[in-house]
């Protein structure tokens, strides 16, 4: 058994591989030892490896295809232990067993690891490129004139100093800088790019005047439109936010965020009268004070052809409020939200989910009746509110929020989950998904409107859409505990 020490990333390895080959070792003759790691060989009779080498000229005819080269240089950088067994696997296989086309066969045990760590590398070194913040600092040369030069500070998953350093040499060709990580270093003076040791954060500077400049900069260049929760946290991790001078007006932008984006609708449709030029003088008013106010809000159109306004009701102190999107026929006559057949499926799938109806607070993101003649006969067909609608009553819904402060907000259906999060949230692909941090609560959910269950074409699809309905119920449930 041949024992491989390897130290200094793909060359290095690249190196010994080469040579294991040349002398015909198969992969299972050879144990390889990650060095970058801490890990140190165990004596043994043959023992190939250590520092960088150039690498050796192989003997016979030795095909290895270009693009097996390009993932193992990028592979090389992942910090799986086993990556450099896996790379001298395949590479034997493409070398020596004549499995020239093995790159391609996708569903290989060996080329479906070595895709996903390549994909981990690519995917990190485009965080480093995107997260990575200079700090100005000045430093005294050797003749005691002041040079700038700027640092930054930045923790990578993987080993990519290699791959991602270069592109900031040519971005920043002009300026000193340092990049500083633990596993690792990279230094350009204007020429020559250096790496070197890992380092840690206590290493970086702590702050310049250049990212006051950047976030007054970033601060206004912030579309509150555009806010998609879930994606901002997975394209920009919180681990990351430490080292980036946005990060702390971030939760300031968000909490504002609804009411910037109120204030460009209103001005890109001419809105110039909304359920705003309603509300109560009072500070803080209290629900029965907004119910009353609500009864001669004049804020759209739609109380025109309502019978009356349909505030919510519920405990004042509930700990879930429950958003739907408008009274139905029976809700406008009666004055109440969720008493019509829609409110029945939705009172049995509550308690089905072991939620007492009594203790939830209900309402709409609009609160009048929006409706249409039946093309025979007196009954009155719901019609879906339009986005001007919406906006301007989500006044009364975010003073509804304000007096009861929910812990859980849960929207029932697509309209009031993009009165709340905005016209790009779909409920289809995010309905039972918990948001946390939201400006509306510390949870925040949506599921379907328990009308689209009445709607479904036959028994059965209706039961199982019942089901799902009951199961994201349960979810608040459990988070009620």
């Amino acid at each position: 058994m041949r024992r491989a020490l390897v130290r200094g990333g793909f060359d290095a390895w690249r190196s010994i591989a080469r040579d294991l080959l040349a002398a015909g070792v198969p992969p299972r003759d050879v144990a390889w030892i990650d060095g970058e790691d801490g890990q140190e060989a165990l004596p043994s009779d043959e023992a190939v490896g250590g520092a960088t080498n150039a690498p050796s000229a192989p003997s016979g005819d030795v095909f290895v295809p270009p693009a097996f080269l390009a993932l193992a240089e990028k592979v090389a950088c992942h910090r799986e232990p086993a990556r450099w067994e896996v790379l001298y696997g395949v590479l034997w296989r493409l070398a020596r067993a004549g499995e020239r086309g093995l790159l391609s066969n996708a569903v290989d045990e060996d080329v479906h690891r070595l895709g996903l760590w390549e994909k981990a590398v690519r995917r990190d070194v485009h965080k480093m490129k995107a997260f990575v913040r200079f700090r100005r600092i000045e430093v005294k040369a050797d003749d005691g004139a002041v040079q700038e030069r700027y640092i930054a500070w930045h923790r990578p998953d993987h080993r990519i100093m290699p791959l991602a350093a270069p592109f900031f040499a040519r971005r920043f060709g002009t300026l000193r800088w340092s990049i500083l990580t633990p596993v690792g270093s990279a230094h350009w003076d204007g020429v020559e790019l250096a790496y070197g040791p890992a380092l840690t954060r206590r290493d970086a500077p702590s702050g310049d005047a250049l990212e006051e400049l950047w976030t007054t900069y970033y601060s206004n260049i912030f579309n509150p439109a555009r806010i998609k929760l879930g994606a901002m946290v997975k394209e920009m991790p919180v681990r990351y936010w430490a080292a980036l001078p946005e990060a702390a007006v971030i939760d300031r932008l968000l909490r504002e965020a609804p009411r910037r984006v109120e204030d460009m609708m209103a001005r890109q449709v001419g809105l110039t009268v909304t359920a705003a030029d309603f509300l109560p003088a009072q500070k803080a008013p209290s629900l029965p004070i907004l119910r009353e106010a609500a009864s001669a809000c004049r804020g759209c159109d739609l109380y025109k052809n309502a019978t009356q306004t349909v505030f919510g009701e519920g405990p004042p102190t509930a700990r879930v409020m429950f958003v739907g999107e408008q009274p139905g026929d029976q809700e406008d006559v009666a004055g109440r939200p969720f008493i019509g057949p829609a409110g029945q499926v939705f009172a049995d799938a509550l308690a089905e989910a072991g939620i007492d109806r009594a203790a939830v607070y209900v309402t709409n993101a609009v609160k009048h009746f929006k409706w249409e003649p039946a093309p025979r006969g007196t009954r009155r067909i719901h019609k879906k509110p339009d986005a001007r609608e919406v906006r301007a009553c989500k006044p009364w819904l975010e003073q509804e929020i304000g007096a009861v402060r929910p812990e859980i907000v849960v929207c029932l259906g697509a309209t009031a989950a993009q009165a709340m999060m905005g016209a790009g949230f779909r409920v289809t692909q995010d309905r039972g998904r918990w948001f946390k941090g939201t400006p509306w609560a510390a949870r925040w959910m949506a599921t379907i409107h328990p009308s689209a269950i009445l709607r479904m074409p036959d028994e059965a699809t209706k039961a199982a859409a019942y089901r799902d309905f009951v199961a994201d119920l349960g979810l608040v449930a459990a988070a009620m505990t």
